[in-house]
């Protein structure tokens, strides 16, 4: 592989988008926030594929709602895509010390308890907006597994790998199988948020708010190893600070069944997104991949 040259012209804008991620890693986690907020409002009107995007999959999956609750709905989900550039700058570059003052834990008894009984763990997650920030709280805690996208741009790629390396973490790419499954045998917990569409070759489809999506169907195969257990894991932004929460393993998973066991984690996620639909990533074209003879979403 050819070695970049990370100083060449063409990294300036990165760069400069590094050097203002450190600087706003110093404001407090309130004026992060309203700060946040405003950069949402004025993406709202700019980013407008992203809002169609959004309002399909929220006008989908909310059927009851009326064209002005999606859009408000629409417009908080924009907010939070604001503030999760801040909750990305955190992620990288803030302090232990500040990460660990805006932390607040819930049931982490559930994965203490697996790792005492030298069971392999999966983190199940959905991708909300501080995703990323809730990965570097867990390596606050202990080191773990963090399966994640090879990003497009090769300067934030190796600064992002680099700040998860050096705090602990294990970053496996997406579709590398061989990795993941020697994690698990290690004991390594796995973070893992399997709600994207990677498509039909990958995926399942299985109920999500009532809509036939495809569903990644390695979470089974994965959790099918002996003594693994599947723990969902729920991390959001609240009015303090962040909200780490685990709860009690899935109970007789996976099934012998793919669709079965997908439409289990899918109901999971479900109601995880429910208690706050506006951080969630409905952003990304979740819909994407339709079963044979159905109309496209977007």
């Amino acid at each position: 592989m050819k070695k970049q040259n990370f100083y060449h012209p063409k990294f300036i804008p990165t760069w400069i988008l590094i050097g203002l991620m450190k600087l706003g890693t110093k404001l407090p986690f309130k004026v992060q926030v309203a700060i946040g907020n405003t950069m949402g409002i004025a993406f709202y009107p700019i980013l407008r594929r992203f809002r169609k995007i959004a309002f399909v999959n929220i006008s989908a999956c909310f059927p009851n709602k009326t064209h002005v609750e999606v859009e408000a709905l629409v417009r908080q989900n924009f907010k939070a895509l604001g503030i999760s550039i801040f909750e990305t700058a955190n992620t990288y570059f803030a302090t232990d010390k500040k990460i660990k003052s805006m932390l607040s834990i819930n049931n982490e008894h559930y994965l203490t308890d697996a790792i005492n009984k030298d069971q392999s763990v999966i983190l199940l997650a959905a991708h909300f907006m501080p995703l990323m920030l809730g990965v570097r709280m867990l390596l606050s805690r202990r080191n773990i597994a963090s399966i994640y996208r090879p990003q497009n741009n090769a300067l934030f790629d190796k600064m992002m790998r680099k700040s998860s390396t050096s705090r602990g973490a294990l970053i496996i790419k997406t579709k590398d199988t061989r990795a993941i499954l020697k994690a698990l045998k290690n004991k390594i917990p796995i973070w893992y948020a399997p709600d994207q569409d990677l498509g039909k070759k990958n995926c399942v489809f299985a109920p999500f708010f009532n809509i036939q999506t495809a569903t990644v169907a390695a979470t089974a195969k994965l959790a099918n190893k002996d003594n693994t257990v599947v723990i969902p894991y729920f991390f959001i932004r609240t009015k303090s600070g962040y909200s780490m929460n685990f709860e009690a393993p899935i109970a007789n998973y996976p099934d012998n069944d793919a669709v079965i066991s997908a439409s289990m984690t899918n109901k999971i996620l479900e109601a995880q997104i429910l208690k706050n639909p506006e951080q969630y990533l409905w952003v990304h074209r979740r819909f994407k991949t339709r079963p044979d003879g159905e109309p496209g979403f977007y």
